[in-house]
């Protein structure tokens, strides 16, 4: 198969608009899957697929953009996808996002030197410890069910002004779904964990966690819906506020059709929380980077294709406690008067104290341990009202210990309350979304006590 990068400099060779971008992926992907302690599948699979973006240019703010994509790995297809790019071009209406496609400087980065590199890729040996740490929550009484993949993705950016970036993105994680007691009606919990490349994965410590959970499900108390001093793990956190960075775009902020708008501009300069917590994407987080520049194949509120290579820096999102900043492309940032900042691809709290969900427990009183989180979905966007219900562990704390397992609830909050709302946070971690992870991994959050979360209904799901 040719190298990524040389159908990069196939497609700019054969390009006939003003401007031209390519864009090309190559993915390769294993997993494994285990049900009822035994192995059931796994497998290993490569692909590419790639695009090309042809912009015909009637003034510096505007242009036409058309594009076309592929799959193929003949370079005999390279020339066609290309003219059907720039036919697509000729037909399109003027782009709403217009602005001067970006060049090496103005992008702020220089050329990838691992440009021409041989393209990584993974395979089973990945999973080679796991699957044996595995085998002996299997010799257990147990009955463990769950799912490990790893993916490797490598991009090439080039465009005809001069841009040559390639990033090589590590995307994995590990669940495993514990049942114990009847088929009718077994306890179950949930434990998972994300990682670059598993040699970090301790499944024996995932194991124990799920067994303890598993013990706190010896008795069970059924409990009404209403609102309840409430122990969010760091998991949970990610699931919560995951959506609510999805909705921070600038623009949509400024003409007040989202959560952050206000009369006249956008919240952001508003306290949210007097707890000194800063929210941030930062692609060179430790364990959790990502991508450093854009790289998109179609514009959006949160992402243009006229700003392909730009860099991508740290983003904070909520700083000491303040709004400090929205997603805002280029043609947004100019039209709103607001600085150009990068949606990003991870997600970290910090400013909580040293404390752990453990200590967290032990100074309860009374309240839930709610551990995961599944089917939510947003309600009202003027106040990022989800709805979603627990799945796989609501415990019961009483006097600084989980004694009991709860039912199910279906719960109505929104982030900004939570946040807002939240009495103590604690030492942040980084943790696997349980409802987002098949679309957002990176994430690091503490675990967060909230006085009074709403637990709308009971829910009799199992």
């Amino acid at each position: 198969m040719m190298h990524g990068g040389e159908v990069v400099e196939r497609a700019l060779a054969a390009a006939r608009a003003d401007e031209t971008i390519v864009i090309v992926t190559d993915a390769s992907d294993t997993s494994l899957r285990w049900a009822g302690n035994s192995m059931t599948t796994n497998g290993a699979s490569v692909s590419r697929s790639w695009s090309v973006i042809s912009i015909l240019r009637d003034g510096p703010r505007s242009a036409r953009a058309g594009s076309a994509g592929s799959t193929s790995v003949d370079p005999a297809d390279i020339e066609a996808v290309v003219r059907r790019a720039e036919d697509a071009a000729r037909t399109a209406e003027p782009a709403a996002d217009a602005m001067p496609l970006l060049d090496p400087e103005s992008a702020g980065a220089a050329a990838d030197s691992t440009w021409a590199d041989v393209v990584p890729e993974t395979g089973i040996e990945v999973f080679t410890t796991l699957a044996g740490e595995l085998a002996t929550g299997f010799a257990g009484a147990d009955r463990l069910y769950g799912f490990a993949h790893h993916q490797l993705h490598t991009t090439w950016l080039g465009t005809s002004t001069g841009i040559r970036r390639r990033w090589t993105q590590p995307t994995g994680s590990i669940e495993i779904n514990g049942k114990r007691g009847s088929d009718d009606d077994p306890a179950s919990a949930w434990v998972g964990a994300p990682t670059a490349d598993f040699t970090d994965i301790g499944v024996t410590d995932l194991l124990t966690e799920l067994s303890r959970r598993l013990d706190w499900c010896a008795r069970r108390v059924e409990l009404p819906a209403g609102r309840y001093p409430t122990l969010l793990p760091p998991s949970a956190v990610a699931d919560l506020l995951i959506p609510m960075l999805w909705s921070m775009d600038g623009r949509g902020a400024h003409e007040g059709h989202t959560a952050f708008a206000r009369a006249g501009g956008t919240r952001v300069g508003e306290r949210l929380t007097d707890i000194a917590l800063t929210l941030y994407s930062d692609p060179r987080a430790a364990g959790l980077e990502y991508r450093p520049f854009v790289a998109t194949t179609m514009s959006s509120e949160m992402a243009s294709i006229f700003d392909n290579g730009l860099a991508a820096d740290r983003v904070d999102w909520l700083r000491d406690g303040v709004i400090g900043s929205l997603v805002n492309p280029r043609w947004a940032a100019a039209q709103f008067d607001a600085p150009v900042t990068v949606a990003g691809d991870n997600l970290l709290l910090s400013g909580g104290t040293d404390t752990t969900l453990e200590q967290m427990i032990a100074g309860t009183e009374r309240g839930l341990l709610l551990t995961c989180l599944w089917y939510i979905r947003e309600v009202d966007p003027a106040t990022l009202l989800q709805t979603g219900l627990t799945r796989d562990g609501v415990y019961l704390v009483e006097d600084g210990a989980v004694t009991a397992a709860v039912n199910n609830f279906r719960f109505n909050e929104s982030p900004l309350d939570l946040l807002r709302r939240a009495t103590e946070v604690g030492a942040t971690e980084i943790t696997l979304p349980r409802e987002w992870k098949d679309w957002f991994t990176r994430t690091a959050m503490p675990p967060m006590r909230i006085p009074d979360f709403h637990m709308s209904s009971v829910s009799r799901a199992t």
